[in-house]
């Protein structure tokens, strides 16, 4: 069933590439459309089969490859991965269906996007770590061509800056990964088998520090983060909604399951330094948010202060706040892919992204009255308005980092109020006052331009108003990851203020 996932799209980029006869820009779309409609509605099966109340892997598929090196295909699933697969499936079909339509060299932009999307999937899913480096190593290259081919005036430099950087994340990660195995004494690179091996606390710090640098150039987080902008702002549209919504979350899902997975102890030791970087990355995503004219980087500076969320809550790594570094990934993935996809819109159509420039865009007679409606329920949600999923998941992530880090966790909040005056401002400049003469004759918006903007909206507005839809698949999985010691802090903590109402989950 798994497998289905990793190489349905794997097939279909074969059948775009391989076909013998020339194919059009739009039937190559059509066949692409129909494997991410697939996935999709295999994904959705997959939930069907999923049981909520078991904390372990499930759907196990294991097959022996190369023994020599310890390297077996094995895939299964849990809470963590679950609402990751999911979200990769929507949006790699919402990516796909607002592509240009007359895209230039079409069977190999569907070919990478399918490519990507298997590889990612094979990450989520992976429990050999030999095999998770492989696909992790994969989904790079299919989105270097992507920014490099279709890219804006500076992709090549923002492209090479790119590989580079994850490159070198890569690298990190397989020699921690290879330092785990040879110090732990076993041949395997076997997920389980390695939790299970006992080392030396120096010995944990020295593979964890490896991995935190590894992921965390992935995340990004600051100072590691300087290739995110400039990937943003090259890449076409579809590429930024697939690398906020879903490629990010590669490097936050290694953390939890790698770093606080096999090294409880040593995440422990080394949880103030993540929090203390969490607030420089929140603060500082913020400010220079602030500081952008261009509606694309302002997104994207904005994608790194929300990753920090995340790496808040995965620090304080208490039950609370573990549910909420996942409900944090779905939500930034919601609200970066629709705020990236109504930016697009008003390029494609205004040809420029510059709030100095632009004007009146909410104008009902002339302008995009329900782009900028939708700009404006974006940034609502990302600056956490209550009845949106932005809220629940910050909510989340604060309730249950603060009695660890009660002084990081304001500091934070800080961030969530500079994320309104950022959209404010953007929001303001661009949608709001007199139309200028320049931009009197807009072409239309038509409704498949509006139709994944609208999709997008709806699901984060749905999920903020029902949020056991997305916590429900994973409050066990994140519970069974907690440290001991962050479980007796919680009953210490509740033993010192016996009328305190903590959570539900909590107690």
């Amino acid at each position: 069933m798994l497998s289905t996932l990793v190489w349905a799209p794997f097939l279909g980029a074969m059948v775009i590439a391989l076909y013998p006869q020339p194919l059009s820009s739009q039937r190559c779309r059509q066949v692409a459309l129909a494997i991410a409609a697939f996935l999709c509605c295999w994904s959705l099966y997959i939930a069907t089969q999923f049981n909520v109340g078991d904390a372990g892997l499930q759907l196990r598929e294991s097959i022996p490859w190369i023994e020599d090196l310890g390297l077996r295909y094995q895939l299964s699933m849990d809470g963590l991965s679950m609402p990751l697969i999911l979200m990769n499936s929507l949006l790699t079909g919402i990516a796909i269906y607002s592509s240009d339509p007359q895209i230039h060299r079409p069977r190999l932009y569907y070919v990478l996007v399918l490519i990507l999307a298997g590889a990612v999937a094979g990450a989520f899913l992976a429990q050999n770590l030999l095999l998770f480096f492989l696909f992790y190593e994969v989904e790079l290259i299919p989105l270097y061509l992507i920014i490099a081919i279709w890219g804006g005036a500076r992709r090549g430099y923002a492209a090479t800056k790119f590989l580079i950087y994850t490159a070198v994340s890569g690298i990190l990660i397989l020699a921690a990964f290879f330092g785990l195995s040879l110090l732990s004494g076993s041949s395997s690179f076997d997920y389980e088998i390695l939790r299970s091996q006992a080392l030396p606390l120096s010995t944990q710090i020295i593979l964890l520090v490896t991995l935190l640098v590894g992921f965390g150039i992935k995340i990004p987080i600051v100072p590691l983060h300087t290739w995110l902008p400039d990937a943003h702002v090259e890449a076409p549209t579809p590429a930024s909604v697939l690398l906020a919504g879903v490629l990010l979350k590669l490097g936050t899902y290694g953390l939890l399951r790698f770093g606080l997975g096999i090294f409880p102890q040593a995440w422990q030791v080394l949880a103030p330094g993540l929090a203390a970087i969490a607030v420089i990355s929140v603060l500082y995503g913020s400010f220079a948010a602030i500081a952008q004219t261009d509606m694309k980087k302002i997104v994207a500076y904005s994608s790194v202060g929300h990753m920090g969320y995340i790496l808040l809550a995965s620090a304080a790594a208490t039950p609370l706040s573990l549910l909420g570094a996942v409900a944090q990934m779905i939500s930034h993935g919601l609200i970066s892919a629709l705020l990236f996809l109504l930016v697009g819109v008003v390029y494609s159509k205004t040809g420029t992204r510059d709030i100095t420039v632009l004007r009146g865009l909410l104008n009902p007679e002339r302008g995009m009255p329900l782009i900028g409606t939708l700009m404006v329920a974006g940034a609502m949600a990302s600056a956490g308005i209550p009845g949106m999923v932005g809220f629940i998941a910050e909510f989340i992530v604060y309730r249950g980092s603060f009695p660890v880090f009660p002084v990081q966790t304001l500091l934070c909040m800080i961030g969530t109020g500079l994320t309104a005056v950022y959209f404010l401002i953007l929001i303001n400049r661009a949608f709001f006052g007199r139309l200028p003469d320049a931009l009197a004759n807009l072409p239309r918006v038509r409704w498949q331009d509006r139709l994944p903007s609208a999709i997008v909206a709806a699901l984060i507005i749905a999920l903020g108003l029902q949020p056991n839809w997305m916590l429900r698949w994973s409050e066990v999985t994140t519970t069974a990851l907690v440290p001991p010691t962050a479980i007796e802090m919680v009953a210490i903590a509740k033993d010192s203020h016996p009328k305190a109402h903590l959570p539900p989950l909590i107690e």
